[in-house]
């Protein structure tokens, strides 16, 4: 086991060998693009190290910005074979080739954090960004809030957790005789088991088939995409990093007058998502209005966010007393958990970081600990993997893991009681 100093240099190394100049990929072998929520990750990462370079990240990030404000999942800078889907599948128009979905806008709330470690170095930066990430909250909030004010997701990627089992309902109506056969590159790099199912990855690409028939535009979309979820992932990032929007804007005589209204817009949204009969935040089908039924990862990021807890410090407890390692990405009592395939039930660091920085901000300082800890010791046991085994501790997913570097550099190596992130 490395010493942390020596994690340290390890952690730095994953990031400079994912580097690809301007964007940094997840992994080498499973992610060769530029994944959003990941990119801004890498940034925050290189901040612990090379403030430049961080910048650099963020600014790539957003060269792929569409013109309607939205910033992809995946922006293909090159051209590589091995991944799919690619470019082709995909069919968007944008300058920088792209998948035709978002992912959680982690963006504003990084952005902060690296310009509060030099404000002078990075307030032009942080200037030539700010109206673009306003451009993309705008986008989502004219298209992805439900009736409520949550936020919504109109693909399983576009949450981050592709497969869990919030989905699975909604999926299941999804009569997919007409996708064709393809070829998954993922379970070739990985182990199948840990990856999601042929019956979710079907469902996956007739989604990507019907956004490409649309043109993925979105009015059309709101029309006739039979999946759309309220999801406590992209509420609880989106109102967390609307606030840290509002504080940028402040901070560089910008109006923020809009960026306060939607801030109220989402608070309503994100406590709307509490499901009083599992006791906790959940994801709702926005078509029918059917409560998903899962406590996951996800549910734990309302202080993140800022949104009281209610009863999630007794299911926190709940779970703490059930699996060795939280915060396991689906419950370990429910009988869809599965503690090696990908979002049914592993540990995920980069998650545990948003959820452990809540805590420690609400002065849950046991609680966020706890999590910090575990975090430590699956990476100090088992690497920069992409996810972790809640039962045992092992690694699973992709090794050499961008966003768990990163987290390693910036929270879990630290001490719990400092301050982490700007709020």
């Amino acid at each position: 086991m490395p010493h942390e100093n020596g994690l340290d240099a390890l952690a730095r190394n994953v990031l400079r060998q994912n580097d690809r100049g301007r964007y940094t990929v997840p992994s080498g072998g499973l992610y060769p693009y530029q994944w959003n929520w990941d990119s801004a990750f890498a940034a925050l990462g290189y901040s612990e190290f090379d403030l430049s370079r961080a910048w650099v990240e963020m600014e790539t990030l957003f060269e792929g910005q569409w013109l309607n404000g939205m910033v992809p999942h995946i922006q293909f800078h090159c051209v590589n074979d091995g991944y799919f889907p690619g470019p082709d599948v995909w069919g968007c128009t944008s300058q920088v080739p792209s998948s035709g979905i978002s992912q959680p806008p982690v963006a504003a709330t990084v952005a902060r954090n690296i310009w509060e470690r030099d404000k002078d170095f990075g307030e032009p930066r942080l200037k030539r960004l700010f109206p673009k990430i306003l451009a993309w909250h705008r986008w989502f909030m004219s298209w992805r809030l439900d009736s409520l004010g949550a936020a919504c997701v109109v693909h399983p990627w576009e949450a981050g957790r592709d497969n869990a089992p919030d989905w699975d309902h909604s999926l299941a109506r999804i009569d997919v005789t007409d996708v064709g056969h393809y070829e998954r590159r993922d379970i070739q790099v990985v182990d199948p088991d840990m990856r999601p199912t042929k019956f979710d990855y079907d469902r996956y690409i007739w989604l990507v088939e019907l956004g490409r028939k649309h043109g993925w535009d979105d009015g059309e979309l709101l029309r006739t995409n039979p999946f759309r979820m309220a999801d406590p992932t992209i509420t609880f990032i989106l109102l967390r990093a609307n606030r840290d929007l509002v504080e940028i804007g402040n901070s560089l005589g910008e109006s923020v007058s809009e960026l306060e209204q939607w801030t109220r817009i989402l608070e309503d949204g994100a406590r709307s998502l509490w499901n009083p009969e599992i006791e906790s935040y959940d994801s709702r089908d926005a078509h029918t209005q059917r409560w998903s039924g899962c406590i996951s990862n996800a549910s734990f990021l309302c202080w993140y966010a800022g949104i009281d807890g209610n009863g999630m410090v007794k299911q926190f407890t709940r779970l703490a007393e059930t699996v060795p390692f939280v915060i396991p990405s689906h419950d370990p009592e429910s009988d869809k958990f599965d503690r090696r395939r990908y979002w049914r039930g592993p540990v995920w660091p980069v998650v545990n970081a948003l959820v452990g920085i809540g805590l420690e901000e609400a002065s849950l300082f046991d609680e966020a600990e706890m999590v910090r800890d575990a975090t430590a010791r699956l990476i100090k046991a088992g690497g920069f993997s992409e996810y972790f085994d809640p039962c045992d501790g092992s690694p699973a997913g992709g090794r050499e893991f961008t966003w768990t570097a990163a987290i390693w550099l910036d929270w879990a190596s630290k001490q719990t009681g400092r301050k982490t992130w700007a709020r």
